[in-house]
């Protein structure tokens, strides 16, 4: 498989004991901190540096158990440790404040970063982010950690998983430089159960955990967060209960947040389309700057 990755790597301290991974992609201008879903990593997102870094200097990390990032040493996930990891980024990176742009869970992680510390992130595009109606998974299992905990980690080389993701949906639906870089990145080599191989450095039980995070960023926690961001959702089904239902009401709460639709993406939108999607990044994250 092809490797464009041409980033230094440092680590970054952040609570609980996690180091974080933090990717220096280059560029020109300000920094713009790439924050990922959950099961992915921060280089699974290198489609979009070509037209990222023609206008920022781009940065990623990997969250809590994700990537190259270690788990909390006491084992427990929550979302102001993700948040902590953002600032553990921002911080090693040596700036104020930074750009930003967050898929899914790595979008509420940037919102609950700069209610801990306003100013930190001046200005946001997040896709799809993971801001709840407070009691969601309350009560009931939550059916993404169940699904997690069934992944199969081990494959007989990294060949063996790209064959494997791009003939199942949803992975089948992501462009192939995209799934390359989730492949080659989010696999450790080595030998398990005897046998050499390779692993999901997201070990399912952590990305399980990811999911059952504590202290859910909802709408009341995230109504702190001042800074102007982009509310971007794919395809909207009628009746629809997913991350794209959620968007709308978000954009309405949050007071200078703009909602961008588009009806031809799914949640994966930003690995579906990075060339897209980069552009309309370096749009909104540029205005006024």
């Amino acid at each position: 498989m092809a490797d464009s990755d041409q980033s230094t790597q440092r680590f970054a301290a952040s609570s609980n004991g996690v180091s974080v991974a933090l990717y220096d992609f280059g560029g020109t201008g300000e920094p713009l901190l790439i924050s990922h879903a959950t099961g992915f990593h921060g280089r699974t997102y290198l489609p979009l540096l070509p037209v990222l870094t023609q206008r920022f200097h781009v940065w990623a990390f990997d969250f809590r158990g994700h990537g190259g990032s270690s788990a909390p040493s006491d084992g427990v996930f929550s979302w102001d440790g993700v948040a902590d990891d953002v600032l553990a980024a921002i911080d090693e990176i040596g700036a104020l404040s930074v750009v930003a742009f967050g898929h899914s869970m790595g979008g509420a992680a940037l919102l609950g970063a700069e209610v801990k510390r306003p100013g930190t992130i001046a200005r946001a595009y997040l896709y799809e982010p993971i801001v709840l109606p407070a009691g969601v998974f309350d009560h009931d299992e939550n059916p993404l950690a169940a699904v997690s905990r069934r992944r199969r980690e081990v494959f007989p080389s990294k060949a063996d998983a790209l064959m494997r993701y791009a003939t199942r949906p949803p992975l089948s639906g992501i462009r192939a430089d995209a799934l390359a870089a989730y492949v080659t990145h989010g696999f450790d080599d080595g030998v398990y159960d005897g046998q050499p191989g390779t692993r999901l450095a997201c070990r399912a039980e952590n990305e399980a955990r990811t999911f059952e995070m504590t202290h859910e960023p909802n709408w009341e926690r995230v109504l702190a967060a001042k800074t102007p961001v982009a509310i971007a959702i794919g395809h909207l089904e009628p009746e629809a209960q997913g991350p794209a239902a959620l968007g709308p009401s978000l954009a309405d709460a949050l007071p200078t947040a703009r909602l961008i639709r588009y009806e031809n993406l799914r949640h994966f939108g930003p690995l579906q389309d990075p060339d897209g999607i980069a552009a309309d990044v370096v749009a909104f994250l540029g205005e006024g700057r």
